[in-house]
């Protein structure tokens, strides 16, 4: 059967499909504070779901119910949170120092926009100016303990509250370009996959948090649903870019326009070779473009969730993003549409009989 015959049966991505991502992407949630984020997936899940709650880490856990007895329980996770920073200590004038939550370059960071806390107060990473600095200084990158976010005097802040960067989602010709598209892409897929439910698997669906931070939410997530199989849907970074000299780029772990990236390896999972083969059996008779992430450093929710209770069949698959973990991720509207068609597709043949075979 082509490929013809059967995309047009998954989801199809239209103006309400980007309008609800640029939400979730303009929403603030940095690890640890993702209630901005849960609810708008509240608002979202509840029509749709059979059963809906909010642990006590946060996650939001929604299940839909399989149509046929005996059917799969297969758990999708994606992180609501993002990666930012604390405010940690208020200095005179409206300046805070701060810290960093998650992976953050601090090089990146002076003179970057900034929202703080449940307000969105607007704030502005400062440092030093050039002019005033001496030439050793600016041989180096400036430390985090120089830096400050500056609200101005009389700004509404107190210590302990989140900061992010002040970036508004927007579509660039085929660009999606946002700040905290990762993993705000996985979790848009999430809810597109509840709203076109296959029948055949129970869809167990976990928006977790504090993943930026460890997989904490994963963890808890993986150990209430007990699975039969478990997919982490995520953003990975896309190394395409040139080399500064001008030679081949070979070391790209994935790249853009090439569709979702199916994972056999990451810094925390080695991905279920069953799944493994489904997936890329699924993309080549369908016709979905696909692309394995190379093997190296990062991880998933899933590199938590595959060691839960007896342990979870598990892979990763991701959209590519340029410009990981900083104040702007670019990803491509045909790799987010092929991850829900790869997606779907892969769910609507799992079964059992997998899972019987040799891993």
């Amino acid at each position: 059967m082509s490929a013809k015959t059967q995309t047009p049966h998954a989801p199809i991505l239209g103006a309400d499909s980007i309008n609800l991502l640029e939400r979730l992407s303009n929403a603030v949630a940095v690890s640890g504070d993702e209630g901005e984020v849960r609810a708008i997936v509240l608002e979202q899940v509840k029509p749709l779901a059979d059963e809906v709650k909010v642990d006590a880490l946060g996650n939001m856990l929604a299940t839909r119910k399989a149509k046929a007895d005996g059917a799969l329980r297969v758990m999708l996770a994606a992180h609501m949170d993002e990666v930012g920073f604390m405010l940690v200590d208020e200095e005179e004038g409206g300046l805070y120092r701060f810290a960093t939550v998650g992976g953050i370059d601090v090089r990146q960071l002076a003179g970057k926009p900034v929202w703080v806390g449940k307000q969105h107060a607007p704030g502005i990473i400062g440092a030093r100016p050039i002019h005033l600095t001496t030439r050793e200084e600016r041989a180096h990158s400036i430390p985090l303990d120089q830096l400050r976010i500056d609200l101005g005097p009389g700004g509404k802040a107190k210590v302990g509250d989140r900061a992010t960067f002040a970036t508004r989602f927007r579509q660039i010709g085929p660009s999606l370009v946002g700040k905290a598209l990762d993993d705000r892409l996985g979790v848009a897929t999430l809810i597109e996959l509840l709203k076109h439910a296959p029948e055949n698997v129970e869809l167990c669906l976990a928006f977790t948090v504090q993943e930026e931070v460890g997989l904490r939410g994963a963890r808890v997530a993986g150990y209430a649903f007990n699975p039969d199989v478990a997919i982490a849907i995520d953003s990975t970074p896309a190394a395409d870019l040139p080399v500064w000299d001008g030679s081949e780029n070979g070391k790209f772990n994935c790249r853009l326009d090439a569709g979702p990236a199916v994972y056999v390896a990451d810094g925390a999972t080695l991905s279920d070779p069953r799944l493994v083969r489904h997936l890329a059996q699924t993309g080549d008779e369908l016709g979905i473009p696909y692309q394995f992430r190379q093997p190296g450093g990062g991880g998933t929710d899933a590199g938590a969730i595959h060691k839960t209770r007896a342990g979870v069949p598990t892979i990763s698959v991701s959209v590519p993003g340029r410009y990981a973990h900083s104040a702007v991720l670019v990803s491509r509207m045909n790799d987010w549409q092929n991850t829900v068609n790869l997606l779907y597709h892969g769910l609507t043949r799992l079964n059992r009989d997998l899972l019987a075979q040799p891993r």
